[in-house]
């Protein structure tokens, strides 16, 4: 029975009371409505609540899981560096490496953090939504300070990594000849100073470079996907500068034969520099897939598959293009074919380097192609390094500075308008040769990108200078001859009295094999600047 007929029935033919009577039943029924429409909006906000913290933990495992596999480069770093350097330097080449990590921490933790991201809106969990930000432009940063008032700690913890990277790229060009009082110096204002300001310039959404800004310069800011600019061309001019100003190892130039001829210094181990190489060929995936900060919308998380994709491509591509042209150069220098080694490990991290900056915003196709002409950057760089008498132990200026200098050009050319629009919401500029299908030569994201580069540039080359200078000025840069040429281990590592007749008898044979300014006189040692030591070791 209906509660229309029981309340005419129950209200015995009246109809004022079968009215009253089915008024009541039908307040029942909304009040019984209204309770179950509140339980279900309750479970619908709970329901909710959880899905957005999903995503957030979503989000934040993702960037620690790239962090980690990123962090792992500091060991491949380490493992190519203890196989170009001699033996006899092993020891204090893989502490500067270990110390790298540890110094970059404590400076990035303190300050330089704060310098790059401080107050801005990346100190949260908040998802970026892909519209432009109406924020003000700061050169630095002013706040959170030793991580005071940071929500985002696995933010922080990838930044570090990237950091971190930046300042190990100098420690293999200065190998066999640097004091360790003056690498812990460079390392730690590099990561606490220099490198943010840059970061926080070109990554932060308060950078006057940023193109996440509503008014970005030349209407689409600096675009540096995952680094190659302010990681890598920071790193590499960083060490450039360095190297120039430290000098070249005792051995590496002729003396005698003019400018340009260069003997080789073979490093010790081949399959220490492979593994390295490899090692971070690894690290890199955490280095450009992370870099889109975020994998809980099917949109990122496909541009974090691209990134996968084209860091594959660019590394392949620019190993064999860099092993085809140097045996190739090979042949047409001796006449016989040689494939070295050491070109193919370094095509395959300088084709790397180039394809960082574009990584999530260019198609496969392209992929390829960027890598392949940086694996040529690396080459042409390391022959003008060699022209003008610059010497870097492990190659990190031709592998990170010319290289990273052609992936940032490569976005302002390659930059796909519909990876623009899933990562920044638009493509008002896309890269130079996209722009011809819209019907006009577009150069603004290729002159945003240049404007980048000499910012960089300038603000390392007006820091690490005058740096640089100081320390040697000091006498805290170079090693002095006698250690430089036993070797770094026996006198940092294994104390002085390590330095024994057999390292002094070695010492003269390669003197005399080389013929130098160096000589015996006595039971003395004396160098070039007329410094003695004595040997009074038993």
């Amino acid at each position: 029975m209906s509660a229309y007929e029981g309340c005419v029935a129950s209200s015995g033919g009246n109809d004022t009371a079968a009215l009253q009577c089915l008024a009541a039943a039908m307040g029942e029924s909304i009040s019984g409505v209204e309770s179950t429409v509140g339980s279900m909006a309750s479970e619908v906000t709970d329901v909710v609540y959880d899905l957005e913290s999903l995503q957030v933990g979503v989000d934040i495992f993702f960037l620690l899981f790239a962090a980690t596999v990123m962090f792992v480069m500091q060991a491949g770093f380490a493992m190519l560096c203890a196989g170009s350097v001699q033996a006899k330097n092993l020891q204090n080449t893989i502490m500067k490496n270990v110390l790298d990590a540890c110094g970059s921490g404590i400076a990035f933790f303190a300050v330089g953090y704060a310098f790059a991201y401080g107050g801005t809106p990346q100190d949260t969990l908040d998802v970026y939504s892909g519209e432009p930000l109406d924020t003000d432009v700061t050169f630095i940063g002013t706040e959170n300070f030793f991580l005071i008032g940071v929500e985002n700690y696995a933010f922080w913890m990838y930044q570090y990594a990237f950091a971190a990277t930046a300042a190990t790229i100098v420690a293999g060009t200065l190998a066999e000849r640097c004091q360790m009082t003056a690498y812990l110096l460079y390392s730690t204002f590099l990561t606490a100073f220099v490198y943010p300001i840059i970061a926080h310039a070109i990554w932060s959404e308060n950078g006057f470079l940023t193109a996440v800004r509503v008014d970005p310069l030349f209407g689409v800011g600096m675009i540096d996907f995952a680094g190659s600019g302010v990681v890598h061309v920071t790193g590499g001019f960083t060490a450039l500068i360095a190297s120039k100003i430290l000098g070249p190892r005792k051995g590496r130039f002729d003396e005698d034969k003019g400018v340009g001829m260069a003997r080789r210094i073979e490093g010790n181990s081949s399959a220490l520099q492979a593994l390295g190489a490899l090692i971070l060929w690894f690290g890199w995936y955490g280095f450009n897939c992370g870099s889109v900060h975020q994998a809980s919308t099917a949109s990122l998380a496909q541009i974090a598959s691209l990134s996968a994709v084209t860091t594959t491509l660019g590394a392949c591509a620019g190993a064999v293009t860099t092993l085809a042209a140097s045996a190739f150069i090979s042949r047409r220098q001796t006449g016989e074919i040689s494939y070295d080694l050491s070109d193919a490990l370094n095509g395959v991290l300088g084709g790397l380097v180039s394809i960082t900056a574009g990584c999530g915003l260019i198609e496969p196709w392209a992929a390829a192609l960027i890598g392949a002409i940086g694996g040529m950057v690396y080459l042409g760089t390391g022959a003008l390094l060699v022209k003008f008498r610059i010497d870097d132990a492990v190659e990190a200026i031709p592998v990170h500075f010319g290289p990273g200098i052609w992936g940032v050009v490569s976005v302002g050319l390659f930059a796909s308008p519909r990876r623009l629009i899933q990562i920044y919401g638009h493509a008002n500029h896309p890269g130079f040769f996209y722009s011809f299908t819209h019907g006009g030569a577009d150069a603004y994201l290729l002159g945003a990108n240049l404007v980048g580069l000499l910012f960089i540039i300038a603000w390392v080359l007006a820091t690490m200078l005058p740096f640089f200078l100081i320390l040697s000025y000091m006498g805290w840069f170079r090693t002095d001859s006698l250690e430089e040429i036993i070797g770094l281990d026996p006198g940092t590592h294994q104390g002085p009295d390590n330095i024994t007749k057999q390292h002094l008898a070695l010492l003269k044979r390669q003197i005399d094999a080389r013929e130098g300014n160096l000589g015996i006189e006595g039971e003395s040692l004396i160098d070039g600047n007329g410094d003695k030591y004595s040997d009074n070791t038993p």
